[in-house]
Protein backbone atom coordinates (compact mmCIF):
# COMPACT_ATOMS: atom_id res chain seq x y z
CA UNK A 1 0.00 0.00 0.00
CA UNK A 2 1.29 3.67 -0.68
CA UNK A 3 0.94 6.31 2.06
CA UNK A 4 1.06 9.97 1.54
CA UNK A 5 1.14 12.14 4.05
CA UNK A 6 0.62 15.81 3.52
CA UNK A 7 -0.28 19.13 5.46
CA UNK A 8 0.16 22.86 5.85
CA UNK A 9 4.12 23.50 6.59
CA UNK A 10 4.72 23.04 10.38
CA UNK A 11 2.32 20.63 10.99
CA UNK A 12 4.13 18.14 11.72
CA UNK A 13 3.75 15.47 8.68
CA UNK A 14 7.04 14.62 9.02
CA UNK A 15 7.17 13.54 12.31
CA UNK A 16 3.71 11.35 11.82
CA UNK A 17 5.52 9.76 8.64
CA UNK A 18 8.36 8.87 10.62
CA UNK A 19 5.83 7.53 13.41
CA UNK A 20 4.10 5.65 11.13
CA UNK A 21 6.63 4.45 9.25
CA UNK A 22 8.84 3.27 12.70
CA UNK A 23 5.34 1.47 13.75
CA UNK A 24 5.18 -0.41 10.46
CA UNK A 25 8.41 -1.41 10.63
CA UNK A 26 8.33 -2.73 14.48
CA UNK A 27 5.19 -4.88 13.13
CA UNK A 28 7.95 -7.18 11.18
CA UNK A 29 6.44 -5.78 7.77
CA UNK A 30 8.58 -3.86 5.02
CA UNK A 31 8.05 -0.54 4.38
CA UNK A 32 9.76 2.17 2.02
CA UNK A 33 9.77 5.57 3.38
CA UNK A 34 10.59 8.33 0.48
CA UNK A 35 11.31 12.03 1.53
CA UNK A 36 9.60 14.07 -1.09
CA UNK A 37 9.43 17.24 0.90
CA UNK A 38 12.14 20.04 0.34
CA UNK A 39 13.04 20.61 3.41
CA UNK A 40 14.27 16.62 3.78
CA UNK A 41 14.12 15.95 7.63
CA UNK A 42 12.61 12.77 7.07
CA UNK A 43 16.04 10.66 7.64
CA UNK A 44 16.42 12.54 10.97
CA UNK A 45 13.33 11.90 12.34
CA UNK A 46 13.66 8.06 11.07
CA UNK A 47 17.29 8.10 13.09
CA UNK A 48 19.44 7.70 9.67
CA UNK A 49 23.37 8.62 9.83
CA UNK A 50 23.70 8.99 6.64
CA UNK A 51 21.57 10.70 3.44
CA UNK A 52 20.70 7.83 0.69
CA UNK A 53 21.46 9.13 -2.72
CA UNK A 54 19.27 11.48 -4.30
CA UNK A 55 16.65 10.13 -6.48
CA UNK A 56 16.06 13.67 -7.84
CA UNK A 57 19.79 13.74 -8.79
CA UNK A 58 19.63 10.66 -11.45
CA UNK A 59 16.98 11.40 -13.06
CA UNK A 60 18.50 9.72 -17.02
CA UNK A 61 19.81 7.00 -15.12
CA UNK A 62 15.81 6.18 -13.39
CA UNK A 63 14.52 6.24 -16.60
CA UNK A 64 16.97 4.38 -18.53
CA UNK A 65 16.40 2.10 -16.30
CA UNK A 66 12.65 2.20 -15.84
CA UNK A 67 12.24 2.08 -19.54
CA UNK A 68 14.14 -1.28 -20.41
CA UNK A 69 13.55 -2.39 -23.30
CA UNK A 70 9.72 -0.94 -23.50
CA UNK A 71 9.63 -0.51 -27.38
CA UNK A 72 7.17 2.44 -27.03
CA UNK A 73 9.53 4.85 -25.18
CA UNK A 74 12.54 5.41 -27.41
CA UNK A 75 15.06 6.86 -25.14
CA UNK A 76 15.57 8.09 -21.36
CA UNK A 77 15.26 11.87 -23.13
CA UNK A 78 11.49 11.04 -24.10
CA UNK A 79 10.43 9.90 -21.02
CA UNK A 80 8.98 12.08 -18.39
CA UNK A 81 7.93 11.67 -14.81
CA UNK A 82 3.70 10.45 -15.74
CA UNK A 83 5.48 7.96 -19.07
CA UNK A 84 3.07 4.97 -17.44
CA UNK A 85 4.78 1.20 -17.75
CA UNK A 86 4.74 -0.95 -21.12
CA UNK A 87 5.12 -4.64 -21.98
CA UNK A 88 9.10 -4.32 -21.36
CA UNK A 89 9.32 -1.93 -18.63
CA UNK A 90 11.32 -2.67 -15.61
CA UNK A 91 9.17 -3.24 -12.49
CA UNK A 92 9.93 -2.93 -9.13
CA UNK A 93 8.59 -5.07 -6.30
CA UNK A 94 9.20 -4.90 -2.49
CA UNK A 95 10.20 -8.35 -2.41
CA UNK A 96 14.06 -8.51 -1.67
CA UNK A 97 15.15 -4.94 -2.33
CA UNK A 98 17.97 -6.03 -4.07
CA UNK A 99 16.93 -4.77 -7.30
CA UNK A 100 19.52 -1.79 -8.54
CA UNK A 101 17.19 0.84 -7.71
CA UNK A 102 16.62 -0.37 -4.33
CA UNK A 103 20.01 -1.23 -3.80
CA UNK A 104 21.53 1.97 -4.97
CA UNK A 105 18.98 4.33 -3.49
CA UNK A 106 17.89 3.17 -0.19
CA UNK A 107 19.43 3.01 2.91
CA UNK A 108 18.24 1.17 5.94
CA UNK A 109 17.22 3.14 8.98
CA UNK A 110 17.33 2.17 12.55
CA UNK A 111 14.62 -0.76 13.37
CA UNK A 112 14.11 -1.96 9.76
CA UNK A 113 12.23 0.63 7.65
CA UNK A 114 14.40 1.59 4.71
CA UNK A 115 14.61 5.48 3.55
CA UNK A 116 14.79 6.98 -0.29
CA UNK A 117 14.78 10.74 -0.58
CA UNK A 118 14.35 13.45 -3.40
CA UNK A 119 17.35 15.55 -2.27
CA UNK A 120 18.06 18.86 -1.34
CA UNK A 121 17.42 22.12 -3.77
CA UNK A 122 20.91 22.59 -4.94
CA UNK A 123 22.36 25.39 -5.62
CA UNK A 124 22.58 25.03 -9.28
CA UNK A 125 19.16 24.61 -9.66
CA UNK A 126 18.29 28.61 -8.06
CA UNK A 127 16.63 30.26 -10.89
CA UNK A 128 16.56 27.89 -13.46
CA UNK A 129 14.19 24.15 -12.05
CA UNK A 130 11.48 23.99 -9.54
CA UNK A 131 11.32 21.06 -7.35
CA UNK A 132 9.03 19.37 -8.86
CA UNK A 133 11.26 18.20 -11.12
CA UNK A 134 13.33 16.13 -8.43
CA UNK A 135 9.75 14.61 -7.03
CA UNK A 136 8.95 13.67 -10.58
CA UNK A 137 11.25 10.82 -9.76
CA UNK A 138 8.81 9.60 -7.36
CA UNK A 139 6.12 9.32 -9.61
CA UNK A 140 7.99 7.06 -12.11
CA UNK A 141 9.08 5.05 -9.05
CA UNK A 142 5.43 4.41 -8.03
CA UNK A 143 4.15 3.98 -11.43
CA UNK A 144 6.68 1.32 -11.73
CA UNK A 145 5.76 -0.22 -8.25
CA UNK A 146 4.15 -3.62 -8.33
CA UNK A 147 3.29 -3.79 -4.26
CA UNK A 148 1.50 -6.64 -2.36
CA UNK A 149 -0.09 -6.51 0.74
CA UNK A 150 1.40 -5.92 4.10
CA UNK A 151 4.29 -4.17 1.84
CA UNK A 152 3.90 -0.56 2.42
CA UNK A 153 5.80 2.83 1.03
CA UNK A 154 5.42 5.98 3.03
CA UNK A 155 5.99 8.98 1.32
CA UNK A 156 6.24 12.83 3.11
CA UNK A 157 5.12 15.07 0.39
CA UNK A 158 5.91 19.24 0.18
CA UNK A 159 4.04 21.10 1.98
CA UNK A 160 0.59 22.64 1.66
CA UNK A 161 -1.69 22.13 -1.82
CA UNK A 162 1.81 22.55 -3.65
CA UNK A 163 1.61 18.67 -4.07
CA UNK A 164 -1.04 19.05 -7.25
CA UNK A 165 1.72 20.55 -9.44
CA UNK A 166 2.23 17.27 -10.49
CA UNK A 167 0.05 13.91 -10.55
CA UNK A 168 2.05 12.42 -7.62
CA UNK A 169 -0.92 12.98 -4.99
CA UNK A 170 -3.17 10.35 -7.32
CA UNK A 171 -0.53 7.47 -6.91
CA UNK A 172 -1.59 6.31 -3.60
CA UNK A 173 -4.02 4.16 -1.84
CA UNK A 174 -4.40 6.30 1.35
CA UNK A 175 -3.46 10.13 2.08
CA UNK A 176 -3.23 11.67 5.60
CA UNK A 177 -3.39 15.50 5.78
CA UNK A 178 -2.25 16.41 9.31
CA UNK A 179 -3.86 19.70 10.59
CA UNK A 180 -3.37 21.05 13.71
CA UNK A 181 -5.97 22.40 15.56
CA UNK A 182 -5.79 26.01 13.87
CA UNK A 183 -8.19 27.70 11.07
CA UNK A 184 -4.58 27.94 8.87
CA UNK A 185 -4.17 24.04 9.37
CA UNK A 186 -8.24 23.20 8.13
CA UNK A 187 -7.65 26.21 5.38
CA UNK A 188 -5.26 23.65 3.95
CA UNK A 189 -7.40 20.64 4.35
CA UNK A 190 -10.28 22.10 2.66
CA UNK A 191 -8.42 23.14 -0.74
CA UNK A 192 -6.67 19.57 -0.80
CA UNK A 193 -9.48 17.99 -0.42
CA UNK A 194 -11.06 19.93 -2.82
CA UNK A 195 -8.49 19.44 -5.43
CA UNK A 196 -7.97 15.81 -4.62
CA UNK A 197 -12.07 15.22 -4.73
CA UNK A 198 -11.62 15.80 -8.66
CA UNK A 199 -9.82 12.66 -9.02
CA UNK A 200 -10.96 11.03 -6.68
CA UNK A 201 -8.94 10.43 -3.96
CA UNK A 202 -10.05 10.43 -0.56
CA UNK A 203 -8.58 12.26 2.38
CA UNK A 204 -8.66 11.67 5.91
CA UNK A 205 -7.24 13.95 8.89
CA UNK A 206 -4.83 13.61 11.24
CA UNK A 207 -5.16 16.02 14.25
CA UNK A 208 -1.72 16.80 15.48
CA UNK A 209 -0.36 18.63 18.53
CA UNK A 210 -3.75 18.35 20.19
CA UNK A 211 -3.82 19.54 24.08
CA UNK A 212 -7.52 19.11 25.27
CA UNK A 213 -10.96 18.06 24.19
CA UNK A 214 -11.62 21.43 22.98
CA UNK A 215 -8.52 21.35 20.14
CA UNK A 216 -10.31 17.88 18.97
CA UNK A 217 -13.91 19.54 19.39
CA UNK A 218 -12.69 22.35 17.04
CA UNK A 219 -11.05 19.55 14.59
CA UNK A 220 -14.47 17.65 14.77
CA UNK A 221 -16.47 20.76 13.91
CA UNK A 222 -14.64 22.14 10.56
CA UNK A 223 -13.41 18.34 8.83
CA UNK A 224 -16.37 16.35 10.21
CA UNK A 225 -15.89 12.46 9.63
CA UNK A 226 -12.76 13.28 7.92
CA UNK A 227 -11.19 13.40 10.67
CA UNK A 228 -9.78 10.04 11.58
CA UNK A 229 -7.73 10.55 14.53
CA UNK A 230 -5.72 12.87 16.67
CA UNK A 231 -2.15 13.08 17.55
CA UNK A 232 -1.60 14.37 21.43
CA UNK A 233 1.27 16.75 22.25
CA UNK A 234 3.74 14.13 23.06
CA UNK A 235 7.52 15.01 25.66
CA UNK A 236 8.71 11.65 24.01
CA UNK A 237 8.45 12.83 20.14
CA UNK A 238 9.51 16.04 21.12
CA UNK A 239 12.42 14.56 22.61
CA UNK A 240 13.23 12.86 19.30
CA UNK A 241 12.94 15.75 17.31
CA UNK A 242 15.95 17.09 19.43
CA UNK A 243 17.83 14.20 18.33
CA UNK A 244 17.03 11.93 20.87
CA UNK A 245 16.50 8.32 21.06
CA UNK A 246 12.81 6.78 20.90
CA UNK A 247 11.38 3.20 21.65
CA UNK A 248 7.95 1.96 21.16
CA UNK A 249 7.42 2.24 25.00
CA UNK A 250 8.36 5.96 25.16
CA UNK A 251 5.39 6.93 23.50
CA UNK A 252 2.06 7.73 25.28
CA UNK A 253 -0.45 4.94 25.12
CA UNK A 254 -3.27 7.44 22.87
CA UNK A 255 -0.51 8.04 20.71
CA UNK A 256 0.46 4.55 19.94
CA UNK A 257 -3.44 3.93 19.88
CA UNK A 258 -3.80 6.61 16.97
CA UNK A 259 -0.47 4.88 15.05
CA UNK A 260 -2.74 1.60 15.10
CA UNK A 261 -6.17 3.31 13.97
CA UNK A 262 -3.94 4.67 10.69
CA UNK A 263 -2.51 1.41 9.88
CA UNK A 264 -5.85 -0.31 9.94
CA UNK A 265 -7.20 2.94 7.96
CA UNK A 266 -4.29 1.87 5.63
CA UNK A 267 -4.68 -1.79 5.51
CA UNK A 268 -8.35 -1.71 5.03
CA UNK A 269 -8.27 0.22 1.70
CA UNK A 270 -8.93 -1.80 -1.67
CA UNK A 271 -6.29 -1.58 -4.12
CA UNK A 272 -7.79 -0.66 -7.59
CA UNK A 273 -5.08 -0.99 -10.22
CA UNK A 274 -7.12 -0.85 -13.24
CA UNK A 275 -8.40 2.71 -11.87
CA UNK A 276 -4.47 3.61 -11.29
CA UNK A 277 -3.81 2.72 -14.45
CA UNK A 278 -6.80 5.01 -15.90
CA UNK A 279 -5.45 7.67 -13.96
CA UNK A 280 -1.99 7.13 -15.33
CA UNK A 281 -3.24 6.92 -18.35
CA UNK A 282 -5.06 10.70 -18.07
CA UNK A 283 -2.30 12.65 -16.27
CA UNK A 284 -0.44 11.26 -18.73
CA UNK A 285 -1.84 12.67 -21.98
CA UNK A 286 -2.55 16.12 -20.49
CA UNK A 287 0.87 16.50 -19.70
CA UNK A 288 1.61 15.50 -22.90
CA UNK A 289 -0.88 17.88 -24.72
CA UNK A 290 0.07 20.77 -21.92
CA UNK A 291 3.95 20.63 -22.27
CA UNK A 292 5.77 17.50 -22.72
CA UNK A 293 5.10 16.80 -26.31
CA UNK A 294 6.53 20.35 -27.13
CA UNK A 295 9.63 19.61 -24.76
CA UNK A 296 10.13 16.54 -26.33
CA UNK A 297 9.70 16.75 -29.58
CA UNK A 298 7.17 13.53 -30.04
CA UNK A 299 3.93 12.93 -29.40
CA UNK A 300 3.84 11.35 -26.02
CA UNK A 301 0.49 9.52 -26.36
CA UNK A 302 2.45 6.53 -28.16
CA UNK A 303 3.95 5.76 -25.21
CA UNK A 304 0.91 4.56 -23.45
CA UNK A 305 0.81 0.28 -24.26
CA UNK A 306 -3.17 -0.39 -23.99
CA UNK A 307 -2.44 -4.18 -23.60
CA UNK A 308 -0.40 -3.42 -20.36
CA UNK A 309 -2.13 -5.36 -17.20
CA UNK A 310 -1.34 -3.25 -14.02
CA UNK A 311 -0.60 -5.01 -10.80
CA UNK A 312 0.97 -8.06 -12.31
CA UNK A 313 3.78 -9.29 -10.44
CA UNK A 314 7.06 -9.25 -12.06
CA UNK A 315 9.95 -11.91 -12.33
CA UNK A 316 12.55 -10.62 -9.89
CA UNK A 317 15.47 -8.15 -10.90
CA UNK A 318 19.04 -9.60 -10.21
CA UNK A 319 21.18 -7.87 -7.83
CA UNK A 320 23.09 -4.87 -9.37
CA UNK A 321 24.31 -1.50 -8.97
CA UNK A 322 23.09 1.34 -11.99
CA UNK A 323 26.13 2.79 -13.69
CA UNK A 324 26.21 6.38 -12.75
Amino acid sequence: MRVAFVGKGGSGKTTLSALFTRNVAALGRTVVAIDADINQHLGHALGAETAPEPLGAHLAELKDWFRGDNPRVTSAGSMVKTTPPGRGSRLLTLDSLTDPIHSTYAIRCPGGPYLMATGFFAEEDLGVACYHSKVGAVELYLNHLVDAHEEYVVVDMTAGADSFASGLFTRFDATFLVAEPTRQGVSVYRQYRDHAAEFGVPVVVIGNKIHDGDDVDFLRAEVGEDLLTCFEHSAAVRAMERGGPLAAPDLEAANVAALTLMLLHVDGRKKNWRRYGEQATELHLRNAQVWANRAVGEDLANQIDPGFVYGLRPALCPPGVLSR
